[in-house]
């Protein structure tokens, strides 16, 4: 559970079963519930869980999130974290291990995603934090996180659109965007 949790969500979440077509997190404080993923949003995931090299890191969906002083457990699309640096088992993974978690944007988390976990991430010390955006088509990879609490920011941000690489230094690899789609008839947001 995690240290600033006073009314104890993180327990209930954890017991808690969403309605079938729902996930649900825990972000500063508050539930949020959400939609299963878009078709083009599960591509993306599949797409860049297949260029991570299984032999240095495991690329897990949906993996609950432990950052220490946050009120929060929240659930990345993809968290990326050496096989040695695991627990034996659980449900949540303390967020010192994870080298890089990645949220592909939809169409109702962009604040969220470049917002709120942003600030999450980088509170908890993940190395890289990547957002997806087929709307915008666009990766936008921050790295060197600083600050705490809701202060916390990344301090380097890497921007490329769809189809260009992204050279994911703590990883060791070239993400190939190319096959990555879009949201079609959505409008563009003002992020980041």
């Amino acid at each position: 559970m995690t240290a600033v949790d006073e009314y104890g969500m993180a327990k209930f979440l954890e017991d808690f079963e969403p309605p079938e077509g729902l996930t649900a997190e825990l972000l500063r404080g508050e539930i949020v519930m959400t939609a299963s993923p878009d078709l083009v949003h599960n591509i993306i995931v599949l797409l860049m869980s297949r260029q991570i090299p299984l032999e240095r890191w495991y690329g897990l969906q949906t993996q609950d999130i432990d950052i220490l002083d946050e009120a929060g457990v929240p659930v990345p699309d993809l968290v990326v974290v050496a096989p040695d640096a695991l627990p034996e088992a659980g449900r949540l993974i303390p967020s010192q291990l994870i080298t890089m978690v990645v949220e592909v944007v939809s169409k109702t988390s962009v604040h969220r995603d470049y917002g709120v976990k942003r600030s999450i991430y980088a509170a908890g010390e993940v190395s890289a934090y990547l957002i997806v955006d087929p709307i915008m088509a666009q990766c936008v990879l921050l790295t060197d996180p600083d600050g705490k609490g809701e202060q916390a920011d990344y301090r380097t941000q890497h921007i490329a659109k769809f189809g260009e690489p992204v050279a994911l230094d703590v990883l060791g690899i070239e993400l190939d965007t190319s096959g990555f789609g879009t949201f079609p008839g959505v409008r563009p947001h003002r992020y980041p």
